[in-house]
């Protein structure tokens, strides 16, 4: 039997993310995944790639929004979940340029304070679009690294961390899924075309290609030489270490923790 075993969200791109029960599909992704992003003074995108400290920044959900916690000092500010107006700002996630919605003045100072360079945050509203690269699908994404979905299975993660030998065990939010599989055979996701979640159809496009992120602890920011040291030894291809897969949803609904999972090889 194979399942949905967790779903995340994360509101702030490359900020710590949270789990939920359910979750909404949208065109984009998960409702509210990745829409909020901190830039620097000239537009362009800032993650942990160039700030590791942002891994101690982690949100929660709120009523009407979400709370941003670092867990350094427990320092604390509350956030809507969209923006419906406000000043526009010309920003840049990669080599896409959009014009977003910037957040105060105030929330922008608070990030600068807690991260130790100048930042504002930045809303993509529903008026800016993002094209995912056209050679593996059509469609839009939100301020996702390039999908709407990542999907990586627990057999996956559980296959690496017995290959690294080390006392602890990585935990998944290193990795950063949306959808997280329970069942099945370590790496089965590299096969799969497209699967259903629940009542959900979703067509896996891409291996992801893994940048430094998954080396950052996610509690401290700190940096080690794992887990890109042991993949490489084993999933590497080309230039690239790959584990898991990006995904376009190919319906709208919800999908539920402990959704039945079939696949299509």
């Amino acid at each position: 039997m194979i399942t949905l075993a967790s779903i995340h969200c994360y509101p702030v791109k490359s900020l710590g993310g949270f789990r939920l029960p359910e979750a909404r599909l949208t065109d984009r992704g998960l409702e509210h995944d990745r829409r909020w992003m901190l830039v620097d003074d000239n537009g362009v995108f800032i993650t942990q790639r160039e700030v590791p400290a942002m891994a101690c920044l982690h949100t929660a959900p709120l009523a009407q929004g979400f709370r941003v916690t670092d867990i350094r000092t427990n320092a604390r500010i509350d956030l809507p979940w969209q923006l419906d107006s406000g000043e526009e700002l010309a920003v840049r996630v990669f080599d896409d340029a959009l014009t977003a919605l910037r957040a105060d003045a105030t929330i922008s100072a608070w990030f600068t304070e807690r991260l130790g360079s100048s930042m504002h945050l930045a809303y993509m509203p529903d008026r800016a679009h993002r094209n995912v690269d056209p050679a593996y699908a059509q469609g839009i994404t939100s301020l996702s690294d390039g999908y709407p979905y990542l999907i990586l299975s627990q057999a996956s993660l559980d296959d690496l961390n017995a290959r690294i030998r080390s006392s602890s065990d990585l935990r998944m939010e290193r990795f950063r899924p949306n959808l997280v599989i329970a069942g099945g055979e370590a790496y089965q996701e590299d096969g799969w075309k497209e699967i259903t979640i629940g009542a959900a159809r979703f067509a896996l496009v891409k291996p992801c290609g893994r940048c430094v992120i998954p080396t950052t602890d996610q509690r401290t920011g700190e940096r080690g030489k794992e887990p890109t040291r042991t993949l490489a030894s084993y999933r590497k291809r080309g230039k690239r270490v790959e584990f898991g897969m990006n995904a376009m949803a190919e319906s709208d609904g919800m999908v539920r923790e402990g959704d039945a999972v079939s696949a299509i090889v």
